[in-house]
Parts: structure tokens; C-alpha cells; sequence
């Protein structure tokens, strides 16, 4: 029975793989597209819900800059961005669930650190936004930095970053900090509000968001100016399928370069006559750019086209277009002050 069940799965597949383009059958798929093909979608672990990044609607439909990185990707193996199934998962959640198999992926605010990197058996793709850890109170404790907070409750998620940062911050400058640990980001959201904690501490596009769209008056709350830390915010995978992680690297470096190269959801038919060689490889004119992943060739032209260049990402979920009107700073290209920079195509 088992042997069956196997051979019609094998056979699934084999179906999905004959429909591609012959250029893309030329390298099959890894092991992980295989499974994520013959399963029919991606599962991509993403926030319990955080303005901008990540949110569902009263439809159910999951929208934010972490949501499109999801669509891009299943855009890329299927050319639909509907071909994904969300999973949230709060911090303390986020790993068992990718190291279990129950998510092929998260996009949610995770950093690339070494020990997740070496010993904790994740790979991540490349940084998709760069942030740091921030220290949110209210105004009216007239406080202007985080070395005036000795003895401060401070709300925490357990096992991230910032709790780890937090505590570091708190030795190098000779401060006690009494953490208060909530795992899920409303009820940390209600109980810094409420004054059971003094500050609120978590990535700065978290602390962003939260007086940007949940306080009464956001006026009322001061992000302090010190960074506790580099955060470097990746998509994450379980370790042994580099095809993967090449995969979704350049899913992201495809977004930046579209922006680099003018290219955006409106206007990249206009570029279906291009001479120029390296658009040509980009939008997949000229055969090659999805052979070594095993999918179509037109899968860069599919995700710009759905989705859209970075800026579009940006922009629309929280930048100039957005309630929280974030500025690029680190997350502008590398031409324009920025640390977005994507490699050469060839």
C-alpha cells in the first residue's frame, strides 16, 4: 500500500514537472520544490499578526511585506501567488514548527544569527530588510535614552533576539531591567498600554507599527534612539536543500533588481522588446534563468508582474503608501544609500 501511495505520488509529479518548459525539466527540482510542487502549495510560517509586515483581513486574506515575500516565492514554483497556505506562529512557536516540517518556510521578522545558522540546523536566505531592536516608552516619563531605564519592567518575547540583547545592553551599562515575558505580540501590545510594563522592546518595525496604528495617540510614545543590535531579517529554512535557499535568495535579489532596473507590475510588458542582454535573462526572454532551479523561465518575470519590484513591496505595506510611512534608510539600494544589492545575473 505504502509502495502504491508512493508510485502515485511520484507519478503527480512527474505530471506537474512534464507541464513545465522543456528548459525547465533540463535540472529537476530539489527536494523540497518536489514536495512543495506535488503538494499543490507553499506553507509559509509567517506572524501572528503584525500591522504591515503581517496580517489577515475579516476574509481571511493575509496581506504585508513578510505575506508577499510568501506569494513571491510560490509564485516562482507555480506562477500563482494564491498557491500558498499560511501558518501563525508566535517567536517561541516559529522554530519547532520549521524544524517539524509542519512550514517549509518563515517570513516573520527572524534574524540570521550564527548560532541559528550552525547549530540550530536553519539556512536563511538573503536579508530582505535590515532593522535593529529598539526600547518604545511613553512620553510622559521623560525619558530620552536607554541607559535612564535601571529598574525599568520591560515586555519581552521569550527565546528572541531582543530578549537576548535586552540582557546584554542591560551588563555593558550596569542596568537592571525586569523583564516581563509575553509571547503573543496583542497581549504584549495591551499590556505595555495597560502600564504593567514601563517599555516595550522588540524589532523596531514592531515598536513602528504598534504606535503607528494601535495606540490612541502616537504622539504619546517615544522609540529611544538607541539600536540594541544588527538585525538582519532573513526567510528561513531547514538546512540540506541548497537548491532552496538559492531559490529563495533569488526570489529576493530578482525583487531588487526590478527596482534597480525600473522595472515594476505596471510597466514590465513594456520591456518585452528589449535588446538589452542582462533584461533579456531577467525576464527570462533569453532560456537559462529557471533551468538550474527546475522551474519556468518566465518565473522572474511572474513574480514582478504578481507582485512587484521591492519598492512596490515596500511602499504599498509600510512605506510612503502605507499608514506606517517608514523610510528605506538601510533598506534603500546600494546605489541610493541602501544595503539592498543584488548579484549579477548570468
Amino acid at each position: 500500500m505504502r509502495n502504491f501511495a508512493g508510485a502515485l505520488g511520484a507519478l503527480a509529479l512527474a505530471g506537474v514537472l512534464h507541464a513545465m518548459p522543456a528548459a525547465a525539466q533540463t535540472h529537476p527540482a530539489g527536494p523540497t520544490v518536489g514536495q512543495i510542487v506535488q503538494r499543490g502549495h507553499l506553507i509559509c510560517g509567517t506572524n501572528v499578526g503584525r500591522q504591515g509586515f503581517s496580517s489577515v483581513d475579516s476574509q481571511g486574506r493575509w496581506w504585508g511585506f513578510d505575506v508577499d515575500f510568501c506569494k513571491a516565492i510560490a509564485v516562482a514554483i507555480f506562477g500563482d501567488a494564491s498557491k500558498v497556505r499560511y501558518v501563525a506562529l508566535s517567536s517561541a512557536q516559529r522554530f519547532p514548527a520549521l524544524q517539524s516540517g509542519e512550514v517549509d518556510i518563515l517570513s516573520r521578522n527572524t534574524t540570521w544569527t550564527l548560532t541559528r545558522d550552525t547549530q540550530n540546523g536553519f539556512d536563511f536566505a538573503i536579508p530582505n530588510f535590515y532593522s535593529g531592536s529598539a526600547l518604545m516608552v511613553p512620553r510622559a516619563l521623560n525619558v530620552t535614552s536607554a541607559r535612564q531605564l535601571d529598574g525599568a519592567t520591560v515586555c519581552v518575547f521569550p527565546g528572541s533576539t531582543t530578549e537576548r540583547y535586552l540582557a546584554d545592553f542591560g551588563r555593558r551599562h550596569n542596568i537592571t531591567f525586569r523583564p516581563v515575558v509575553i509571547e503573543n505580540v496583542r497581549e504584549m501590545t495591551a499590556a505595555y498600554l495597560s502600564g504593567r510594563c514601563d517599555v516595550n522592546t522588540q524589532d523596531a518595525t514592531g515598536l513602528v507599527s504598534i504606535r503607528a496604528l494601535e495606540t490612541p495617540n502616537p504622539n504619546d510614545h517615544v522609540i529611544l534612539p538607541e539600536m540594541l543590535s544588527k538585525e538582519p531579517l532573513a526567510i528561513t529554512m531547514r538546512q540540506g536543500d541548497a537548491q532552496f535557499r538559492d531559490l529563495i535568495s533569488w526570489v529576493v535579489m530578482i525583487t531588487i533588481e526590478g527596482e534597480e532596473q525600473g522595472i515594476t507590475s505596471a510597466n514590465i510588458d513594456n520591456f518585452a522588446n528589449s535588446q538589452d542582454p542582462h533584461v533579456r535573462r531577467l525576464l527570462g526572454l533569453t532560456p537559462g534563468i529557471g533551468r538550474a532551479f527546475g522551474i519556468d523561465d518566465r518565473w522572474a518575470y511572474n513574480v514582478l508582474k504578481q507582485v512587484g519590484n521591492y519598492a512596490e513591496i515596500f511602499d504599498r505595506n509600510v512605506g510612503k503608501d502605507s499608514p506606517l510611512r517608514m523610510e528605506r534608510g538601510l533598506n534603500g539600494l546600494w546605489n541610493q544609500g541602501g544595503l539592498l544589492y543584488s548579484y549579477p545575473i548570468n
